[in-house]
C-alpha cells in the first residue's frame, strides 16, 4: 500500500482553532465496536461536549445517536467530517461535503492521506487536516 506525505494540511495552531469552533462532527466509519478507533474517538469528542453523528452501512444507533448511511442523508448542518476510511473514499467524501455546502473542515484521521480530495476540500473553502487525530489533539493541548 502506498502511502502519501500530507501536503494539504492546517498546521497545529489552526487545529486548535478548528476544535475551539466546531460543535457537530459527522464521523464516517464509525464502528459500533468499542474496541476500534472510531468508537473511542467518537466516545471521547462526545464526552467532551461535541455532538456526534454516526455515519455506518449498518445499526440504527451507536453511542446513543441515531446513525446515518451517508453524509447526504443528515437533515441538520455539519461543521466538521471525521473520515475513519480508507484514503480511496476522500475524493467521493470530499464531493458529497461540497454538494452540502455546510461543512467547514476536512478532517482525515492519523495515517490517512489523500492530498486530491484534500485540495479539492481546500478549494471549495473548507478546512483541511490530515493524518491527525482530534482526541489526541485535544489531550495534547
Amino acid at each position: 500500500m502506498e502511502c502519501e506525505f500530507p501536503t494539504v494540511n492546517s498546521n497545529n495552531q489552526e487545529i486548535l482553532e478548528i476544535l475551539d469552533s466546531v460543535k457537530v462532527i459527522a464521523v464516517l466509519g464509525l464502528s459500533p465496536n468499542e474496541l476500534k478507533p472510531s468508537n473511542r474517538v467518537a466516545k471521547y469528542l462526545q464526552s467532551n461536549g461535541y455532538k456526534i453523528v454516526p455515519i455506518y452501512p449498518k445499526e440504527n444507533f451507536i453511542l446513543g445517536e441515531k446513525v446515518y448511511r451517508s453524509l447526504l442523508d443528515i437533515p441538520f448542518e455539519i461543521d466538521m467530517v471525521d473520515i475513519f476510511r480508507k484514503p480511496n473514499a476522500f475524493d467521493a467524501i470530499a464531493d458529497d461535503c461540497i454538494e452540502r455546502g455546510d461543512i467547514k473542515v476536512f478532517w482525515g484521521q492519523l495515517e490517512l492521506v489523500n492530498n486530491a480530495a484534500a485540495s479539492k476540500a481546500r478549494d471549495a473553502g473548507m478546512k483541511v487536516v490530515q493524518n491527525h487525530c482530534p482526541k489526541i489533539e485535544l489531550e495534547n493541548r
